[in-house]
């Protein structure tokens, strides 16, 4: 009678603590069950882990079309999940780009994928994407790699940068039941996703440098001179977007395509030749002429508070070969040697006001309105 009563009162005990810890408890004969909520993934750009996607269809003829008015091939692109699941998503992809859909330019042209509004693709990393980029390596996937760091470097600098997660990716061709080797590529975030996660919204106004924000303009236009590019206007929108609180508010710049930076040194890139400079990696600085230079001060102090910052992106990197960090070194050593003397900075700087020199020359570039 005892046994039985202190069995009684375990059981008691059992239930009762069960009800507070909200757990079942295991009968006899039966395993013990665990309630659990399914796993919601991370966003798309949530992570740098790299992972692999694959796009299956007919690839042939989609890496064909580099037409000025590419189409659109129905594909399957998958990946596996982080529970381990593959997953198919039904997608639209076509060519997009200038310079980078050329065949003469480029071993692959640059890629759109098109999500449906619906499908199960809301369930993976991919639910927030709509239309997104995919930079496809051009002359070598190491290029790929050097400019996915670039994203990342303007990322250090300011939230109003376009976030990229470098991934892997296999070409499928269903026809020939054959699949290419992986190989690294970069999704870029859609800029209608940029301009909301900064709370303002995106914009297409015609205007010149000097109507844009003056604050985020010389914080964008000192990264493009740290990094090398010359390949950008704000009047074309030649590899700028706008966004801004409202339509009716002074808009602010974001820069992105860098694959012709000195940074990058792609074999093809080469400065536009009306600047009349020698190489990507010669530096000119491409903003407006500015009288007073004051206004560079707080840019130049922001750049040297995320020095560590920036040269632990390159040097961290397992990615990058120990060459191209010693050279990146180099390139980065140079620019703060400049921005710590005010003569050089000041006379660089101010180099949009030499009516003589190139500095107000407009680079109208090859922007396609098929992005």
């Amino acid at each position: 009678m005892k046994g039985n009563l202190n069995f009684g009162l375990l059981l008691v005990s059992s239930l009762l603590l069960s009800a507070v810890l909200n757990k079942p408890v295991a009968q006899t004969g039966e395993s013990a069950t665990v309630n659990k909520t399914t796993s919601i993934e991370k966003g798309l750009f949530d992570s740098d882990e790299v992972f692999t996607i694959t796009l299956k269809g007919n690839i042939k003829d989609l890496l064909k079309d580099r037409t000025s008015d590419p189409k659109f091939f129905p594909m399957d692109l998958i990946y596996t999940k982080e529970d381990s699941t593959q997953l198919v998503m039904p997608v639209q992809v076509r060519t997009r780009g200038y310079f980078r859909r050329m065949k003469e330019n480029c071993n692959y042209p640059p890629l759109l994928i098109d999500f449906p509004k619906e499908g199960p693709h809301q369930s993976s990393i991919f639910k927030d994407q709509k239309k997104t980029k995919l930079v496809m390596p051009c002359k070598g996937e190491e290029y790929v790699v050097r400019e996915w760091l670039t994203y990342k470097l303007y990322n250090l600098v300011t939230p109003k940068s376009f976030k990229a997660r470098l991934v892997r990716v296999v070409l499928d061709d269903a026809s020939k039941g054959k699949a290419t080797d992986p190989f690294y590529g970069i999704l870029l975030e859609e800029e209608k996703q940029m301009a909301k996660r900064n709370k303002m919204v995106s914009i297409e106004p015609k205007l010149r440098p000097e109507q844009t924000r003056l604050e985020e303009f010389l914080v964008m236009a000192v990264f493009q001179y740290l990094i090398g590019n010359t390949d950008w206007s704000v009047q074309y929108l030649q590899n700028i977007k706008l966004i801004a609180a409202d339509s009716v508010s002074i808009p602010m710049t974001v820069p992105y395509d860098f694959d012709h930076a000195g940074i990058v040194n792609a074999p093809y890139a080469h400065p536009a030749e009306e600047l009349l400079m020698t190489s990507v990696r010669q530096r000119r600085y491409r903003g407006y002429c500015m009288p007073d230079l004051k206004a560079f001060e707080p840019v130049i102090a922001r750049y040297n508070s995320l020095k560590d910052d920036i040269y632990n992106l390159y040097t961290s990197c397992t990615l990058i070969d120990a060459k191209y960090i010693k050279s990146t070194t180099q390139f980065l050593d140079d620019f703060y040697k400049i921005i710590n003397n005010p003569k050089t900075w000041k006379y660089d700087f101010a180099y949009p006001c030499d009516q003589n020199g190139t500095g107000n020359v407009v680079i109208k570039g090859f922007r396609d309105e098929r992005e």
